[in-house]
């Protein structure tokens, strides 16, 4: 039987993500809404299914930092194709710069302290960073989010087994 190792769950976890984001806005379900958590649901259970396979092989060491990096090289992977799928599809949809720069521009208003030109060097540089800023904030994000899953599941693996 082929085992899969974590680098093919780490893709498997990456599409599956990539299927779920692009079902939620092609079925205009709102930013807002609940279902948006299935995402991170989906990624955390790639990383988990990750430590549970390895725990039950023969090559399970009963280490934690064995464990863990079995769940790091998955997740790594699952956030590169994150990475690649966010800035392709923010590229692909500039409204989503020009929606983020009108709200910029409301909130620059309402504070009331830049002057009219200061605004819109703002909001210019602002619409222009869109998608470096989505980037690093889906880098930021699914890491933190990772390295939680990660460590909270190696952990009650690693303790679970020993008992």
């Amino acid at each position: 039987m082929y085992k899969l190792t974590p680098l093919l769950k780490g893709i498997i976890t990456g599409v599956v993500m990539v299927i779920c984001s692009l079902l939620l806005y092609y079925t205009d379900v709102s930013l807002g809404s609940s279902l948006h958590y299935i995402i991170y649901i989906m990624y955390a259970a790639g990383i988990v299914w990750t430590l549970i396979s390895y725990s039950n092989s023969e090559a399970y060491t009963g280490k934690f930092s064995d464990l863990f990096g079995q769940g790091f090289r998955c997740f790594i992977i699952t956030i590169l194709i994150m990475v690649a799928f966010t800035s392709i599809f923010s590229m692909l949809h500039p409204e989503f710069a020009e929606e983020a720069a009108v709200q910029y521009r409301a909130d620059l208003l309402k504070e009331g302290n830049k002057l009219p030109a200061e605004i819109d060097k703002l909001v210019a540089d602002a619409k222009k960073q869109y998608t470096t800023g989505v980037v690093y904030f889906t880098i930021f994000g699914y890491l933190i989010i990772g390295a939680i899953v990660n460590t909270i599941a190696s952990i009650t693996i690693v303790l679970t087994k020993k008992k």
